[in-house]
């Protein structure tokens, strides 16, 4: 694993515009970064990346079979006990999901590392299937990279092969419903990014803000025409959505979510002591906690500690003998804490380098990475691309 320094493709900002990455630079900052690459073989990707993603996500929902069962663990998830019935129910009649994402500690040496699972709202998804794939390609056109040169990535094909098969369940053609927030440049390029997947896979689809979606007298979700929602893909979290005054028709609202209600048991940390606790020692398990089982941390290592709602790298403490060393700050924290051992992410330069694993419909499908001048990856963290050779 190699970070290679490279020159720039020639006006690639204008293409980027014209391809509708308009959140390549952010508040004046760089997130997509051409300036370097990084280098795998392929007894890396396939070993120590594809095989213990799919393994890992196998295990996770071994623990969504275990969580929906058990009110204590239901209540350790802090998910509100109103929607546990909803997510149970979610469960049992294996609502299909689309798709998550693994991050993982990984220095191309050692076995790589779970840090947390994305699995109901993971962003980078463009960038990931289409930009960076766009950049191999014009690489390689430019003699820049070697025409040997491939890419760990067929999310976009996988995508596009999920949305067919969940059309394919469908009894009925419907619409499906895309929704993001107003006012977030990044979400509404993932959700576009999403959008035409689904478009390409024979889905009659639309798109509306989530402030947008009413509730009519019969409990159902509707556009701004008073049109039924039956189908809605949503990137917003199922913790948000367990929050507002809506939630109690949630079960009763008729519409079909992606991502489905249970993934609140795999989007949340509270997953990462549970995996530990169902497979101690695992090779690419780190140990870890619930917080009131704090009397346990080793303090000869460091730890890291994490709300269980924690979203984009907020409000994580890296402890030492009961010191912060680093810190973020954000809103989480009022559910509850986890801890997890601290295995620094390897650093490449002046640069801490997190590893996504995209998983689709169980398959591994690609890898993203992410650089930060600090060890806590956060929303503006920089965004490179990678090769196989």
């Amino acid at each position: 694993m190699y970070r290679i320094p490279c020159a720039e493709r020639p006006a690639w900002q204008q293409k980027a515009a014209e391809y509708g990455f308009y959140f390549h630079t952010m508040y004046g900052e760089r997130y997509w970064d051409e300036s370097a690459y990084y280098q795998f073989s392929l007894q890396q990707i396939e070993e120590d990346l594809e095989a213990p993603t799919e393994e890992l996500h196998q295990m996770c929902l071994d623990v969504v079979e275990r969580v929906v069962a058990d009110e204590q663990l239901l209540t350790q998830f802090a998910i509100p006990e109103a929607q546990w019935e909803f997510i149970r129910h979610s469960w049992l009649q294996r609502d299909p999901s689309l798709y998550s994402r693994l991050d993982f500690v990984y220095d191309g040496k050692h076995p790589a590392k779970l840090l947390e699972n994305n699995a109901d709202t993971p962003t980078s998804l463009y960038e990931t299937g289409f930009w960076q794939w766009l950049w191999l390609e014009e690489s390689v056109d430019l003699g820049r990279i070697s025409r040997r040169a491939d890419q760990f990535n067929s999310l976009q094909e996988k995508l596009v092969a999920r949305f067919q098969h969940i059309l394919r369940q469908s009894p009925e053609q419907k619409t499906l419903y895309f929704a993001c927030c107003k006012g977030t440049l990044e979400d509404r390029g993932t959700v576009q990014y999403l959008e035409d997947c689904a478009v390409e896979a024979g889905w009659r689809t639309a798109f509306i803000f989530v402030e947008d979606i009413g509730l009519n007298e019969a409990g159902r979700f509707v556009d701004l025409a008073d049109r039924e929602i039956e189908y809605l893909f949503k990137l917003y979290p199922w913790e948000f959505m367990f929050a507002e005054a809506y939630a109690g028709p949630l079960s009763d609202s008729g519409c079909q979510f992606l991502e489905p209600p249970w993934k609140a048991v795999l989007s949340n940390k509270a997953l990462l002591p549970m995996l530990w606790r169902m497979y101690p020692e695992h090779p690419n398990l780190l140990p870890a906690y619930f917080g009131h089982e704090a009397e346990r941390l080793d303090t000869s290592v460091r730890w890291v500690r994490k709300p269980i709602y924690s979203r984009e790298g907020a409000n994580i403490q890296i402890l030492e003998q009961g010191n912060i060393l680093h810190e973020s700050d954000g809103a989480y924290g009022q559910e509850g804490y986890i801890y997890q051992q601290a295995q620094i992410l390897p650093r490449f330069g002046d640069a801490y380098t997190l590893v996504g694993s995209w998983l689709v419909d169980g398959l591994a499908a690609g890898i993203s990475l992410r650089e930060d001048s600090g060890p806590i990856t956060q929303d503006m963290s920089r965004f490179l691309p990678h090769i196989i050779l």
